[in-house]
């Protein structure tokens, strides 16, 4: 829910229209008619817009998008179920206003949230973030921190306990994801391009599986894309894009953080998401942190971090396929391919570590 940079997105004045003579309006933060909706970057899945009223208030509209994928309203629902849920925890979000399950309104379902002041860390990072280590090494210790306050919430206690099925979820977790990528093979460019470590990484994780640990509420796609840093203070202002949540293992959470770190001794062909970034803590220390956090048996996270290079490598490469089928841009399909390249070394990398 990045807020500094506009996306193409359809035009939303229809949209504007029928948001006027929504009822729901008067509840929402701020006064008068709503006079604009500016589309902005974020999430691939749904389609977001600065909602602005008569009186300056912003806001955040969020709305599957117009060319829908199956369960693309489903994965909205849980989205808005969960930032719903949180209210009142101590797990950085942006605060729902409204969460409209009706279709009549818009033609889709749609929440309007809290904007939050932040940016997301992609690319060349900004002001102090860029000049000061100190502050690039606080501010991971504080994603880590968002990771394990969110494995701290009790989900029966917050209305989540049917999020999921955690009985058996870390042992669905790779035939799930075997599943998925065995499908793409249907598209003869990607059986040319598949890398041959799916199968034996998939071997490995089925071969080592550990017995589950605390159940809790996991993201599901905890990476830079999905947060925003405060721009005045080494903080995480919010951990955005919920569609992915579940009952699982947190600590998958911590693991998908750290498939985008790097250091030394890493597999060659990926550079660091942000920069610059000397002053980073690295994984170990990181994980370390979680475990005194939280108190969690961290003995088995090589599993875990297989687990999310294989699992996230599947999603990337859904997305190739797609980027093959000429359903999204292919340079960028491309991109994410190369990517999951990269994720398969590293998880082969993490499989032989004595």
């Amino acid at each position: 829910m990045s807020t500094d940079m506009t996306h193409s997105a359809d035009d939303p004045s229809g949209d504007l229209d029928r948001l006027n003579f929504w009822p729901g309006l008067t509840a929402l933060p701020g006064d008068g008619p709503v006079t604009a909706l500016a589309p902005l970057t974020g999430g691939a899945q749904n389609l977001l817009f600065t909602l602005r009223r008569a009186d300056g208030t912003e806001l955040v509209l969020r709305r599957p998008g117009r060319h829908l994928r199956s369960g693309a309203f489903d994965a909205f629902r849980r989205e808005s179920r969960v930032l719903g849920a949180l209210a009142g925890t101590d797990v950085p979000h942006p605060r729902l206003y409204a969460s409209v399950q009706d279709e009549a309104v818009l033609g889709a379902p749609f929440s309007v949230l809290e904007k939050i002041d932040g940016f997301m860390p992609r690319g060349q990072l900004p002001g102090r973030y860029a000049e000061d280590p100190e502050w690039r090494r606080t501010v991971a210790f504080a994603l880590v921190d968002g990771a394990a306050r969110l494995a701290a919430v009790d989900p029966a206690a917050h209305g989540l306990a049917d999020l999921g099925r955690p009985e058996g979820w870390l042992e669905r977790q790779t035939p799930k994801y075997l599943k998925m990528l065995h499908g793409y093979r249907t598209e003869p460019a990607y059986r040319e391009t598949e890398n041959p470590r799916v199968d034996a990484v998939a071997d490995w994780l089925a071969a080592h599986t550990p017995k589950q640990g605390a159940t809790g509420i996991v993201h599901g796609d905890l990476q830079f894309a999905n947060v925003m840093f405060a721009h005045d203070a080494p903080r995480l202002a919010a951990i955005v894009d919920w569609e992915m949540a579940s009952l699982g293992d947190p600590l998958l959470d911590l693991a998908w953080i750290l498939t985008a770190w790097r250091e030394k001794g890493d597999p060659p062909g990926s550079d660091p998401q942000f920069q610059p970034w000397e002053g980073v803590p690295g994984r170990a220390e990181l994980v370390a942190y979680y475990a005194r956090s939280t108190g969690r048996d961290v003995s088995a996270f090589r599993w875990y971090q297989v687990l999310a290079c294989f699992r996230l490598a599947a999603l990337l490469e859904g997305s190739y396929v797609r980027a093959l089928a000429g359903k999204m841009n292919r340079k960028l399909g491309e991109g994410l391919h190369v990517y999951a390249r990269w994720l398969w070394a590293k998880a082969s990398q993490e499989m032989e570590r004595a």
